[in-house]
């Protein structure tokens, strides 16, 4: 049964859900701001049939790495999303998965920035394997409520 306190917000679990997919249209907005002046700047014809080849061999790793990451935005978060509207409508509202779903969020911003920015691959996969660990458990606490 779930665990929903009296008085509490029930649609709580749905704020780091909101962020996670405000901070998927920064993440556009900043691919945007970096990617078209690239295209201009290494004269990448988009008309091309093979523009995606272009793209990896005239624009920076630096400019593709914000793109990289913001494809990844519609990956993995996509199951964040899907759990934590069933979390809503189960009416869970204990702290920890509402705290679990926060940090869920927090290392997915981490990584989006780390990727774009450093993308030393080792210490992303850390940061990766940990928001899915979160997931994993949030995923965890749907079932139990659900079954």
């Amino acid at each position: 049964m779930a665990s929903v306190a009296v008085g509490l917000d029930r649609t709580r679990l749905l704020k780091p859900l909101i962020v996670l997919a405000g901070w998927t249209f920064v993440q556009e907005a900043w691919m945007y701001a970096t990617r078209l002046p690239a295209i201009s700047k290494y004269n990448v014809n988009p008309d091309q049939e093979k523009v995606g080849d272009e793209m990896k061999t005239k624009i920076p790793i630096e400019v593709r790495r914000i793109a990289d990451n913001y494809n990844h935005l519609h990956e993995q978060p996509t199951v964040f999303y899907s759990v934590a509207i069933a979390l809503t409508l189960l009416g869970d509202n204990h702290e920890y998965t509402y705290l679990a779903a926060w940090g869920y969020t927090g290392l997915r911003i981490v990584h989006s920035l780390f990727q774009s920015l450093v993308n030393k691959v080792f210490t992303r996969f850390y940061i990766f394997a940990s928001s899915s660990i979160v997931l994993a458990g949030l995923t965890g606490r749907a079932a139990a409520l659900l079954f």
